[in-house]
């Protein structure tokens, strides 16, 4: 029998698939699922492309890590929204009382995907291109990530190769 830590929590850029990931994941190993993204919006009756429209990107930041570290999480999947990497505070939490995995994806597959970072409240500096804010989160997603799983082939592919690492 596998014994999974207590939580799991998934962090990578939009579009890597950590809420589909995510969801997958938590049926197979009868765990609950939290999206922080939807956690945030539910909490401040807003989309986060509005709260970006309406606060900016660093409130965005804040609001994020402050939904974070207000997580109830014992036996849960977490589907980290892409900038949590940003938030020092949020990021001890969840390596303190979670599994940490940074599902990893290319640039080119993520446009692939036809993912709209322009409608989707994706917290960057208004002068950061794409490939800037990519390069930049992927050094803090390896540095809090406990191990990385490739997610560019199917979603059962990816919680096979998840569940396979945490039971070794």
């Amino acid at each position: 029998m596998i014994k999974f830590p207590s939580t799991i929590s998934l962090i990578g850029m939009a579009g890597a698939g950590k809420t589909s990931v995510g969801q997958a994941l938590a049926e197979r190993i009868n765990y609950k699922f939290i999206d922080t993204d939807k956690v945030i919006e539910d909490i401040h009756k807003s989309s986060l492309q509005e709260l970006l429209e309406r606060y900016g990107y660093l409130k965005l930041r804040e609001i994020e890590e402050k939904e974070v570290l207000s997580l109830s999480i014992d036996k849960s999947i977490i589907s980290t929204g892409g900038s949590v990497v940003y938030g020092s505070k949020a990021m001890n939490f969840l390596n303190e009382n979670s599994s940490i995995v940074y599902l990893e994806i290319s640039l080119d597959q993520i446009r692939k995907r036809n993912i709209n970072f322009s409608n989707r409240g994706f917290a960057k500096h208004p002068d950061q291109s794409i490939e800037e804010v990519f390069a930049e989160r992927t050094e803090l997603y390896k540095k809090y990530a406990n191990f990385t799983v490739s997610n560019n082939a199917e979603i059962d592919d990816c919680v096979d190769l998840i569940i396979d690492r945490l039971n070794q």
